[in-house]
């Protein structure tokens, strides 16, 4: 597969002429949501085995091999050209397709309200073959050790029917919100703890989870050592009905970092006690903050970096979000909210302004700017070239995988870009 930005003057049929596939491939492809309108600056994937690169001033066959990965002159024999000769300004080179490695990938579904849409189930149902994991958000710890169940309608079988592994979601939220009230009363309260793990056994039996995944955040920093140990009765507990433990983290860069949201996630000691963690590296631009980059792969990286140096690369999973955000400019504290939006929705809203999609290639995010009603708004979302540096980094840091949240939004070139750069793990 090959991602394509769209230039000025540029048209579906001579895209498609150029790299040998047909327009209706390219717009089913992507779920193309502006066919007849391409925006300049929009991205999009070409449904190709491999792909292809125009010789640039300054290659050479040996640059460009070594830009992708392959040897020089394999190069010059797939493309049936001299190993030594100087490269022609705009020749075509085809590249073969790049070698995937094994990778796990979760997603989050959260059910809101008195029912599952059908639009909901639809997506999960429409991912799963991309996923290790799918993971219902979330079973909410009650103050007695009781767990209030979310809404799973469908999502068993769906799991079941792809070879995905249920993750039951456990955490500590409370009227809406994280309690790190709740929080202490689980985690110092030997009889409500014990009844909770008995409680979390009986409802996975009943449904098929196979990993328990606690989510508990906003604890109080003085039960940073008590979370620990409850993690590791947990993994006993879970260990003889030979089920996986997992956690979800916030992205931390130290040890030491302060914060209610960071201090008592102990990464060591995740790293130590459970089968693998989910970092949250993502919301740095969030619905009520300042318009910016929702996971810019900098503050991505430093998090990731951080992480393996205290627990092994194999139990990490890179938070990755599935959506970006509408601001309404000018930015005022506790105001307006950004309005989150899909990237397919993103690229329709800068296709009926006529605006033309930027590239922060520091962030390595996509953005543009509008104006409607006589407000001025920044849009900052996901496309094909900002997941695809994700998947450079996981394969760079060689970490486990990719956790998303959450299903819902549509995002077509995310699930194509996997199978073009992964084999799948299923448990």
């Amino acid at each position: 597969m090959q991602i394509h930005v769209i230039q000025s003057g540029q048209s579906l049929f001579g895209i498609a002429q150029a790299y040998g596939t047909t327009a209706e491939d390219i717009v089913k492809a992507n779920q193309l949501p502006n066919p007849n309108q391409l925006v300049i600056g929009q991205a999009i994937v070409i449904p190709i085995v491999g792909q292809f690169y125009w010789v640039q001033p300054g290659d050479s066959l040996w640059s460009i091999a070594n830009k992708f990965g392959v040897n020089y002159q394999q190069l010059a024999q797939i493309n049936g050209i001299s190993a030594t000769h100087p490269l022609n300004i705009g020749l075509r080179l085809y590249i073969p397709p790049r070698q995937k490695r094994n990778a796990e990938f979760n997603a989050y579904v959260e059910p809101l309200g008195s029912s599952v849409s059908p639009a909901l189930e639809r997506s999960a149902r429409e991912a799963a073959p991309y996923l290790t994991y799918l993971a219902p958000f979330s079973f909410r710890i009650q103050r007695d050790g009781s767990l209030k169940e979310p809404l799973l309608n469908n999502f068993p079988s769906i799991a079941k029917a792809q070879n995905v592994t249920l993750m039951m979601v456990v955490s500590n939220i409370e009227n809406d919100q994280f309690s790190d009230e709740l929080g202490k009363i689980i985690l110092t309260n030997q009889d409500v703890q014990n009844r909770l793990l008995n409680n979390i056994v009986r409802t996975a039996k009943k449904y098929g989870f196979r990993d328990i995944h606690f989510d508990m955040e906003y604890l109080r920093p003085e039960d940073r050592e008590a979370y620990n140990a409850f993690l590791r009765k947990a993994k006993q507990r879970f260990k003889q009905e030979g089920w996986l433990l997992s956690t979800a983290l916030a992205p931390k860069t130290s040890a030491t970092q302060k914060g209610r949201w960071y201090e008592a996630h102990d990464y060591r000691a995740h790293g130590e006690i459970v089968d693998f963690v989910v970092i949250m590296t993502y919301e740095w631009g969030y619905s009520g903050g300042p318009a910016m980059p929702v996971s810019p792969i900098g503050p991505v990286r430093d998090v990731l970096e951080y992480a393996i140096t205290e627990m092994p690369a194999s139990k990490i999973m890179m938070g990755q979000n599935l959506y970006g955000y509408d601001w309404t400019l000018p930015f005022v504290e506790g105001g307006q909210y950004a309005k989150a939006v899909s990237p397919q929705r993103a690229i329709q809203i800068a296709a009926e302004n006529n605006v033309p999609i930027l590239y922060d290639t520091k962030a390595q995010a996509p953005h543009f700017n509008y104006t409607a009603n006589g407000k001025d708004h920044t849009v900052w979302f996901e496309d094909a070239r900002s997941i695809q540096a994700k998947f450079d980094l996981v394969k760079e840091l060689n970490i486990r995988g990719v956790s998303y949240w959450k299903l819902g939004l549509p995002f077509p070139q995310n699930w194509l870009l996997i199978t073009d750069n992964f084999h799948v793990t299923k448990r």
